[in-house]
Formats: structure tokens, sequence, C-alpha cells
């Protein structure tokens, strides 16, 4: 790993996604929606057109140059601060992605509005796993939460949704984000629980604002409430992704072992069994913190006589 990217991200440590290498391919911010909740900021690009944004050559040359080594991740994961399916040469780096390194699972984030196009449906199915959203029950929260800044015709979305289950046989983790007093009502939710009976998604994960958003109004729903629509939209499989406190202690407690890894081979170079039984970490946790040490270019491997051993990386 040995140039600067700027297309590839990571990997980071995903709550969904786990040891996710992020793929954007989109200009930031080019989208079709301006959702009040997004963490990116306001649409500055709207676009509902596909265009080739970035040389595919140059995207590949980076998977290429960070994949050669083999790191142990659980997903490449095409996403970014816009709607990656506006990438109209996707699936010539998905086809790269599956011929060459078939060893990698494939995750795309959508807001789902291109789903409503066929085509764009079957250019999906090679993904092992397909993250979309769906915000709202009717047009006019949807309108309200996701503000699509061109013509979008609410039901499209739907039957969009619909039609690329029947057809996709991997994974959708369908995420609904909750926004109290405006998606989080009896009716909305009752509408909204019939939509995803529809869609028959593999999970429901229920998220809600953890970062500022676009809008200054938008809170976020109580642990509670979303407890209350997991249970009620029973017998959809459905989790909370969203952080609670308990999620935010274990982030700490994550940053925690990165920091006692540096602390530990700064002393003197280590073998990653010596990592695991210093610090008292099972192998596969230890492994995803090495990998995001070495990604960070805080560590470097160092290998001697067959051994790796893990030493601080010396700029």
């Amino acid at each position: 790993m040995n140039m600067s990217y700027k297309y590839i991200f990571g990997p980071v440590l995903s709550r969904r996604l786990g040891l996710s290498l992020g793929v954007d391919v989109i200009p930031q911010k080019t989208c079709n929606l301006n959702c009040v909740y997004c963490e990116s900021g306001r649409t500055s690009l709207p676009s509902s057109q596909r265009a080739s944004f970035i040389p595919v050559r140059d995207i590949i040359e980076e998977l290429q140059d960070f994949l050669k080594t083999n790191p142990k991740i659980d997903h490449i994961t095409f996403s970014g601060a816009g709607e990656p399916t506006l990438y109209r040469d996707m699936p010539a780096i998905i086809s790269f992605i599956k011929v060459n390194y078939p060893q990698y699972k494939l995750a795309l984030i959508t807001n789902s509005i291109l789903l409503a196009q066929p085509e764009i449906r079957q250019e999906l199915l090679e993904f092992d796993v397909i993250l979309p959203s769906l915000d709202a029950a009717t047009p006019a929260v949807f309108h309200k939460i996701n503000r699509p800044v061109v013509k979008i015709e609410y039901q499209d979305v739907i039957n969009g949704l619909i039609s690329f289950r029947k057809i996709f046989k991997g994974k959708i983790w369908l995420e609904v984000f909750i926004i109290e007093g405006i998606n989080d009502t009896a009716a909305e939710l009752a509408l909204l629980k019939e939509q995803l009976s529809l869609i028959a998604p593999d999970i429901v994960q229920l998220n809600t604002l953890d970062r500022p958003g676009t809008e200054s109004w938008v809170k976020p729903a109580s642990w509670k409430k979303l407890e209350e629509i997991k249970a009620y939209f029973a017998p959809l499989n459905v989790e909370i992704v969203a952080r609670n406190k308990t999620a935010k202690h274990f982030e700490a407690a994550i940053q925690n072992i990165d920091e006692q890894i540096i602390n530990t081979i700064k002393r003197r170079p280590c073998t990653g069994q010596e990592l695991a039984a210093i610090l008292g970490l099972e192998t596969d946790m230890l492994e995803k913190h090495i990998q995001l040490l070495i990604s960070s270019q805080t560590i470097e491997p160092d290998n001697q006589s067959g051994s790796v051993f893990y030493k601080i990386r010396q700029i």
C-alpha cells in the first residue's frame, strides 16, 4: 500500500459491515435526494443522470494497490458522500473485483431511488449485500424527509424495491431512519410495516440521528421509541443499528485496544500471537485492529526469519 488514495477509503470498522473498505465513485455531494438527516450535508450537485464521474482505470489501480497484500476485510463497500448508483461504470468495477478478488464480499449502500429502473436492478445482482433505505410510507413524509431534488414518483421507489427483492439472491438489509415526530406516528408506521412486508428484506435496520444532520431541527428518536418500533414491526426480522450508550462505550473500548497495541509495540516489536497473549484478545478481533492500524499507516509488518512482527511505522 504505497499510494495516496482518492477513491477508496478505510478500512473502517462499521457497525453494519464489519471491517469495510469503502469505494467512493461519486463527487461530493452528488445525489438525487437532499435528506434532512444526511451527515454529509446538503446536496450541492443535484442530479438524476448517471455519468462516468471517475475513470474506471483510476479506481481499479487503487483497488489493485490495496488488495495486492490480501488484507483481511469483511466487505468492499460502494458508498460515500453521494448516491453510488449514479455512477454508470459501476458494473466494470464489480466485474473486476469478482474476477480478480472473488474472496471479498461486495456491499452497496443506496438510497433506493434508482432501483425503480429495471436495467439498474440487473446491474446490482452481483453484489452480496445491498443496504437500501426507506424512511417513509407516504409521499408527503417522503418529500419532507428525503426531499428529492428531481421529479420522483414515490410509488416507483416501493415498486423498485419489491421487484429487486424478487430477483436478487443476496442479502437485503433495509435501513429505516426514524425521525421523532415525522415518521414515527402510528399511521405512518402501520403503512410502513405493510410496505416492508411486501419488500421482504432479510433484515430491517432501525437507525436514528447520531451526528448533526443537514437540518438542525432533526431530533433523534429515543432508544425506547426504537425498541417499541422494533416490537411493532414483528414478525419482520428487525435490529436496531443506532448507537446507544452501551455501543458508545464499546466504541471507546475499541479505541482503547488500538492504544494498547501501539503502546505495547512501542516497547518492542511483537508477533500477532504475542500481542493476543499480552492483551488477552481473540485472534480475529486482534487481526481487525492490526489491519486498521496498518491501513492508517500507524504500524507496519516486519518479516524476520519467517515470522511477522508488528512495529511502529517510521515516518
